[in-house]
C-alpha cells in the first residue's frame, strides 16, 4: 500500500472520529424544569425553599440558589460540580453532615444529574406551565396525519394525531368505534346531560343525519347550557345561602342563569371571564355585565352576631384571590398567604399585591350583603331613564351616570357597622347601629362629596326620636337635625344636611323622649349623600320627585354584585405578617406574579387590568387550563390530571403536544369558543372509540390515561336524577328564576336560628333539572352529596368519584327515583301487555341498544315475583305507586319495580 493511500485513510479515519464526537458524543443537556426541578422539589424544598431557608439556602429562586449562603459561600458555583457545598452535602458519608438530613440519600441517578446540570451551569428554566403557549406545528401535523389512506380517513382530526403517537410509542392502538346508538346517548349525555330524543335517535339510525349534525345540533340545544353550567358553578361555588352557622337564604339564582345564557350563547371564554372578574368596570356596563360579578359574591357571608366584619370581609377577598387563581391558572395560591410558595417561584409579597386587585370593592361582610344589583320592571326601567334624562338635561351626563348608578346598585354609601366611640350606643347584634336616649357614636373618615342631602335605611318602634348629626364632635357645627317616627319594617328616608368638602369625622346623637333608658330608639343600616334632585322650580319636577322615592323603596329582586370603590373610598393593601390578618407589614399595590407574563402598561391597575392579563394570550396557564377542565369533563380526567394544580408539584401532562395545540388553537382559531373545542374533541376517532376494555388494557392502562379506548365514567350527581326524569316524562323544559325544592326525606333540612324549612316544590317545578335545585350549604341536597356533588362552600375543580352502597338506596328509595320508576313502568306496560315485550321496549328505551336474552329473562322473573307479591298484598301495591288518574294494579306496580331496576343498572347510571 502507497504512502499516500495510508496517509489518505487514516485522514478519512481522523475525521470521521472527530465527527463521530462532535455529533454522538456532545454531553445531552439536563432540563431543569423536567429532571432537575423534580430533585430538588422532592428532596431538598422543604427545608430550603419558601417556608424554611436552612443555612440560608433556598432553591425555590435562581438568585436565592445561587447567592452566598450562611457559610460564606454559594452551595452552588456553576461550572464546578465538585466545589459545590451541594454536591459535597449529597455526597458525604457522615450522617450529621449529609444531605437530606435524616432522610433516605438520593439516588447515584439523581446525584449524576444534578452534577451534570452544574457543570453545564447550572441553568435554571421556567416549569413547563409557565411557557407560553406556542403555534403548533401545523403544517407537519396536517402532513402526518395524511400519510397513507388509513390515517386520511382515521386520523384527519388533529386531536388523533397526538393521542396516536403516544400510542405508538407504548405499542398501543385504538379501539374500534362504539356502537352507534351508544355512541349518540354518550354524546348526547356529554353535550347537553340528557339522553337523546325518540326523533334525534330515529334520524340517526335512519341515517338521515350524520354523526357530526347530531352534534351540531345537540350543541345548539338550551339544555347544553343548563347541563355545562353545573361544572361552573362547582368553579364558583355557587349555593342559594350564605353559609357558616345560620346559613339563610340568598338570592344569587340571577347569576346561575346568567352563567347558563353565557354558555348558549357560546360567549368566548375570555369575555366570559372579563364580565365576571370586572363586569362593573366595563364602559356603561349592562344589567348582564354587571350580573356576572356575582360569580366573587358567591364567597360565604357570617352574619351571626358577634362576629367582626373585618375580619369576614379579609377572608372573603382572600377567597376569592385563591378562587381566581384555581379556576383560571391551576395554581395553589393559598399557601402563599403565610409564606413564599413551597414548591412555585411566587413570593409572599405577589400574593398580596395580587389581593390588591380584589380588596377594593363595596361589599362588606354585612346582613344586607350590599351592594345588589335591582332587577327593575319594564315599568321601572322606565321611570329610572326618566330621573336620569331629568337629571342629564340639568347637570350633565357625569351627575347623570352617578344618579343611574345609584338607583341601579345603590352606591357609594357607607354601611352603620363603621360607626365606633359608642355612648350609650351599640352595634345590634354587631350589624346595626343602635342609639338610646341621650346616646351617640361617630362615623369617621367620612367624605359627603359636598351632598345636601342625607339617605338613611333604618327602622324604628318608636315616634319622636330626634338624631343630631354634628361635624367633628358634639360641639361641632351642626350639619343635620331632623325627627324619626315609627316605621313599618325597614325604610328609606331622605334628610337635609348642610354641604361640606374633604374628609371628616361625624358626630351622631339621638334625644328620645319616648324611649326607656336602654331602648335602642333605632336601627340603622346604612347612610348615603346623595344630592337632591335639581330642578325644584321646574314644571314636571314632582312627578320626578315621586318616581325618585318611589324607586328607593325597591322590593323587588335584588342580586349581590362586586362595584370598585370610588378613589375617596379606595382602601390599601398590606402584606400579612404570617398571614394574619391583624398582623399588618408593609403596603403593596396592585400587581401579578413576576413568573407569568408581563403587565401591559395600557391595563388599568384594578380588576378589569387583571382579568385582562388573565386573558391576554402570553398567559401560559389560562387556555391551558380551560381546555384541561373541558377534556376533563369529557373524559373523566384532565390531559393533567391534578385539574386544580399546574405548577411544579402537579403532575406531567400525559400529552403535552396535545394540551398546547388545543391551547394555542382554542385562543387563536376558536376565539375561545368552547362549543368549538367541544365539538372538535367529540368528533374526535380518540373519543368516539368503544369503552370496552379487554383485561390486557386494563392492566397496561388502568386509568384509561393514553385514551387507548373510550371514556366510560359514571354520570354526575345532576345528570342522574336528570337522566330519570327525561327516560320517565316527567322532566320538566321550564328554565331560570328561583331555585326550587323537590321532594327529599324528611328531617334533612333542619336550620337554626333563621326559621327556614324545606317546603316541597308542587307542579312541574317538582321535576325541574338538578342545576334548578335549592343548594343549602350546611345540609345540601343529599342525593346530589350521595353522587358526590360539593357542599359548594369553597371552589370545587374535580368532584372526586365514589362507589357506595347509599348511592344504590338513594336511587331505589329516594321519591324522585320511586316516581320515576313508577311513570317508566307505566309508560312500559302502556306500550306492550306481553310483560317481556315491556320490559324489552324499557331496556331499549333506556340503553338504545336491545336487551340480552339473559338481562330479559332475569328481569322478566323479577316482575313475575313483584306481581304475585302484590297481588296478594294490595296494601304494600297501593303504598310503592300511586299515580294520578292511573289505576293501580298489580301489573302496574310489578312494572314499576322492573322500571326501578333499569334505572339502577350501572349502564344506565354510567356514560357509556
Amino acid at each position: 500500500m502507497s504512502n499516500n493511500r495510508i496517509i489518505l485513510l487514516l485522514s478519512i479515519a481522523v475525521f470521521l472520529t472527530v465527527m463521530g464526537f462532535l455529533l454522538f458524543g456532545k454531553t445531552q443537556e439536563v432540563d431543569f424544569s423536567t429532571q432537575i426541578k423534580p430533585i430538588l422539589n422532592k428532596h431538598c424544598i422543604s427545608c430550603h425553599g419558601g417556608v424554611k431557608k436552612s443555612g440560608g439556602f433556598s432553591v425555590l429562586f435562581e438568585n436565592e440558589a445561587l447567592a452566598v449562603t450562611e457559610s460564606g459561600h454559594p452551595a452552588i458555583i456553576p461550572g464546578d460540580p465538585n466545589n459545590s457545598e451541594l454536591i459535597k452535602r449529597l455526597t458525604e458519608s457522615d450522617p450529621e453532615l449529609r444531605m437530606p438530613y435524616e432522610k433516605p440519600p438520593l439516588s447515584q441517578e439523581e446525584i449524576d444529574l444534578l452534577k451534570s446540570w452544574i457543570n453545564q451551569g447550572a441553568k435554571w428554566g421556567k416549569h413547563w406551565a409557565y411557557e407560553p403557549v406556542q403555534e403548533p406545528a401545523s403544517q407537519e401535523i396536517k402532513l402526518e396525519a395524511g400519510i397513507g389512506s388509513e390515517k386520511t380517513n382515521s386520523n384527519s382530526n388533529p386531536i388523533d394525531f397526538y393521542v396516536e403517537k403516544k400510542l405508538e410509542e407504548l405499542d398501543l392502538k385504538f379501539s374500534q368505534e362504539e356502537n352507534p346508538n351508544k355512541l349518540l346517548r354518550r354524546v348526547s349525555l356529554d353535550i347537553t346531560g340528557l339522553p337523546p330524543s325518540d326523533s334525534l335517535v330515529s334520524l340517526y339510525e335512519n341515517e338521515k343525519i350524520s354523526y357530526e349534525e347530531v352534534v351540531d345540533y345537540l350543541l345548539e340545544q338550551p339544555t347544553y347550557g343548563e347541563n355545562w353550567a353545573s361544572w361552573w358553578l362547582d368553579l364558583a361555588r355557587y349555593a342559594d345561602t350564605k353559609g357558616y352557622e345560620r346559613d339563610v337564604t340568598r338570592t344569587l339564582w340571577p347569576f346561575r342563569d346568567y352563567v347558563i345564557n353565557s354558555f348558549n350563547k357560546d360567549k368566548p371564554f375570555d369575555e366570559f371571564t372579563i364580565e365576571q372578574l370586572a363586569g362593573d368596570l366595563l364602559p356603561n356596563p349592562t344589567t348582564e355585565q354587571l350580573t356576572a360579578t356575582a360569580f366573587h359574591r358567591n364567597t360565604m357571608n357570617n352574619d351571626e352576631g358577634g362576629t367582626q366584619d373585618e375580619e369576614f370581609r379579609v377572608s372573603a377577598v382572600l377567597d376569592r384571590l385563591n378562587t381566581t387563581y384555581e379556576v383560571w391558572q391551576s395554581t395553589t395560591m393559598a399557601c402563599v398567604q403565610c409564606h413564599s410558595h413551597p414548591y412555585d417561584p411566587i413570593r409572599q409579597e405577589e400574593f398580596y399585591e395580587s389581593a390588591a386587585f380584589f380588596n377594593n370593592t363595596r361589599d362588606e361582610d354585612t346582613h344586607d350583603e350590599e351592594p345588589k344589583l335591582r332587577f327593575y320592571s319594564d315599568e321601572d326601567k322606565i321611570d329610572v331613564a326618566n330621573i336620569v334624562n331629568w337629571v342629564k338635561d340639568l347637570q350633565g351626563a357625569e351627575e347623570a351616570r352617578k344618579r343611574n348608578d345609584f338607583l341601579t346598585f345603590f352606591e357609594p354609601k357607607y354601611e352603620a357597622h363603621i360607626a365606633t366611640d359608642f355612648d350609650k350606643a351599640e352595634l345590634i347584634d354587631t350589624k346595626w347601629l343602635g342609639m338610646w336616649p341621650g346616646g351617640s357614636a361617630y362615623l369617621r373618615n367620612i367624605d359627603t362629596q359636598g351632598s345636601d342631602q342625607l339617605l338613611i335605611d333604618y327602622w324604628t318602634s318608636i315616634d319622636g326620636s330626634k338624631i343630631t348629626i354634628q361635624k367633628d364632635g358634639p360641639e361641632g357645627e351642626v350639619l343635620s337635625t331632623f325627627t324619626i317616627n315609627k316605621t313599618n319594617g325597614e325604610t328609606i328616608s331622605a334628610f337635609p344636611f348642610k354641604p361640606i368638602h374633604g374628609i371628616n369625622d361625624l358626630f351622631i346623637s339621638v334625644v328620645s323622649p319616648n324611649a326607656k333608658p336602654q331602648q335602642n330608639t333605632s336601627a340603622i343600616v346604612w347612610f348615603a349623600f346623595v344630592p337632591t334632585l335639581p330642578g325644584k322650580e321646574k314644571e314636571g319636577y314632582k312627578p320626578i320627585q315621586e318616581t325618585w322615592e318611589k324607586l328607593l323603596k325597591f322590593k323587588g329582586t335584588k342580586l349581590p354584585i362586586l362595584i370598585e370603590n370610588p378613589d375617596y373610598m379606595k382602601r390599601e393593601t398590606r402584606i400579612f405578617e404570617r398571614g394574619n390578618w391583624l398582623m399588618l407589614g408593609d403596603k403593596v399595590n396592585p400587581n401579578t406574579p413576576d413568573e407569568l407574563n408581563p403587565w401591559k402598561e395600557e391595563w388599568p391597575k384594578n380588576r378589569l387590568g387583571f382579568a385582562y392579563w388573565l386573558t391576554d394570550k402570553k398567559n401560559p396557564l389560562t387556555s391551558r387550563t380551560f381546555v384541561n377542565r373541558i377534556w376533563d369533563q369529557l373524559f373523566g380526567r384532565g390531559l393533567v390530571s391534578t385539574l386544580e394544580d399546574m405548577g411544579t408539584q402537579s403532575d406531567p401532562p400525559s400529552h403535552p403536544e396535545l394540551l398546547d395545540y388545543l391551547a394555542w388553537v382554542t385562543m387563536n382559531e376558536y376565539d375561545w369558543s368552547m362549543k368549538k373545542l367541544i365539538r372538535e374533541i367529540v368528533t374526535s376517532r380518540t373519543y368516539k372509540q368503544s369503552s370496552v376494555v379487554s383485561p390486557t388494557l386494563y392492566f397496561i392502562d388502568p386509568q384509561n390515561k393514553w385514551y387507548a379506548r373510550g371514556p366510560r365514567i359514571r354520570l354526575s350527581a345532576e345528570q342522574i336524577r336528570d337522566q330519570s326524569l327525561a327516560v320517565s316524562g316527567l322532566l320538566s323544559k321550564k328554565m331560570f328564576g328561583p331555585s326550587v325544592k323537590p321532594p327529599q326525606p324528611e328531617g334533612i333540612w333542619q336550620t337554626v336560628y333563621n326559621g327556614e324549612s324545606w317546603t316541597e316544590a308542587e307542579g312541574e317545578d317538582r321535576y325541574r333539572r338538578g342545576i334548578y335545585t335549592f343548594i343549602k350549604r350546611t345540609s345540601p341536597y343529599p342525593s346530589f352529596i350521595t353522587f358526590d356533588a360539593g357542599s359548594r362552600e369553597v371552589c370545587l375543580s374535580r368532584r372526586i368519584v365514589t362507589n357506595t352502597p347509599l348511592q344504590a338506596l338513594v336511587t331505589l328509595n329516594d321519591p324522585v327515583y320511586l316516581e320515576a320508576a313508577a311513570n317508566l313502568g307505566n309508560i312500559m306496560k302502556t306500550k306492550d301487555s306481553n310483560p317481556s315485550k315491556a320490559i324489552s321496549f324499557g331496556y331499549e328505551k333506556l340503553m338504545l341498544t336491545p336487551i340480552s336474552d339473559q338481562k330479559l329473562a332475569a328481569l322478566t322473573s323479577l316482575y313475575e315475583s313483584s306481581y304475585q307479591e302484590f297481588k296478594k298484598d294490595t296494601a304494600a301495591m297501593n303504598a310503592f305507586i300511586k299515580l294520578e288518574d292511573v289505576k293501580t294494579t298489580p301489573e302496574l306496580a310489578a312494572m314499576a319495580v322492573v322500571a326501578n331496576a333499569l334505572l339502577n343498572l350501572d349502564e344506565f347510571l354510567t356514560k357509556p
